[in-house]
C-alpha cells in the first residue's frame, strides 16, 4: 500500500494495455472504502475489467475494512469466461487449498455474511467506511498544514495527493530511524507511515 493509486482515466489506459499484451490481472482488494469512502468508486477497476469481459483475478481482504485483524478473512475471485474455464480453475483451486488449510475456520465469515447480509447492518458498514475515509483525509490535510505551518523544507502535498490509509512521506532511511529512536514516531523505513495512528491529539506532535 501506498497511497498511490491509478484515476479512472488511468485505469482505462491500464486495461487496454493488459488486453494488448494479453496479461494474466490479478487485482489486490486489500482496502475497499478506505481511499474514497464508497465501496463502488474504490471498486472501480474490477468493475471495469468485468464490463470488458476479460478473465482476471480478484483477492479481497475483509480484515482491514471490516477491522477484522484477528480473522484474516477474504476471498479470492476468478472471473472466467466460459464454465469449462470456471470448472479447470475450481479444480486447481481446490489442489491449492487442501493441503492448506483444508477447511477455513467459519468464525470470520460469519461476521461478515452477517454485515453483508442484513439491510441495516450494511448500511452502518457502508456509513463508518465513509467517516473513515473522511478522518483519514482530514489527517492528511492537518500533517501537510502542520509541516508547512512549522515551515519544514521540503514540499510535502503529496501527501494530500495520496488516498487512502497509507502514505509515501518521501523521507529518507536515516530520517526514519531518527523519528523512531528519537521521537518515537513509528513508521517504515522506506518513508511509508499509517496516517489511521494520527488523531487530532498527536497531530501536532508528529
Amino acid at each position: 500500500p501506498t497511497g498511490i493509486d491509478p484515476t479512472q482515466a488511468q485505469w482505462d489506459q491500464i486495461l487496454e494495455l493488459c488486453k494488448k499484451k494479453k496479461f494474466v490481472i490479478i487485482l489486490d482488494c486489500a482496502y475497499q472504502g478506505f481511499a474514497s469512502g464508497d465501496l463502488v468508486t474504490d471498486g472501480y477497476a474490477m468493475q471495469l475489467m468485468d464490463k470488458a469481459g476479460i478473465e482476471f483475478i480478484l483477492a479481497q481482504s475483509f480484515a482491514k475494512n471490516m477491522g477484522l485483524y484477528g480473522e484474516r478473512f477474504g476471498m479470492v475471485h476468478v472471473v472466467s469466461n466460459t464454465p469449462a474455464a470456471a470448472k479447470c480453475v475450481l479444480s486447481q483451486l481446490k489442489l491449492v487449498v487442501r493441503p492448506m488449510y483444508s477447511s477455513p475456520p467459519i468464525h470470520g465469515g460469519e461476521l461478515v455474511a452477517r454485515i453483508l447480509g442484513d439491510d441495516s447492518n450494511y448500511a452502518a458498514w457502508k456509513a463508518q467506511l465513509k467517516e473513515t475515509a473522511e478522518r483519514i483525509l482530514k489527517m492528511r490535510q492537518m500533517l501537510v498544514k502542520g509541516l508547512q505551518d512549522k515551515g519544514t523544507p521540503g514540499t510535502w502535498t503529496h501527501i494530500t495527493d495520496q488516498i487512502g490509509m497509507f502514505s509515501f512521506t518521501g523521507l529518507t532511511a536515516a530520517q526514519c530511524t531518527t523519528l523512531i529512536d528519537e521521537f518515537s514516531i513509528y513508521l517504515l523505513k522506506n518513508g511509508r507511515i499509517s496516517l489511521a495512528g494520527l488523531n487530532e491529539g498527536n497531530i501536532q506532535y508528529v
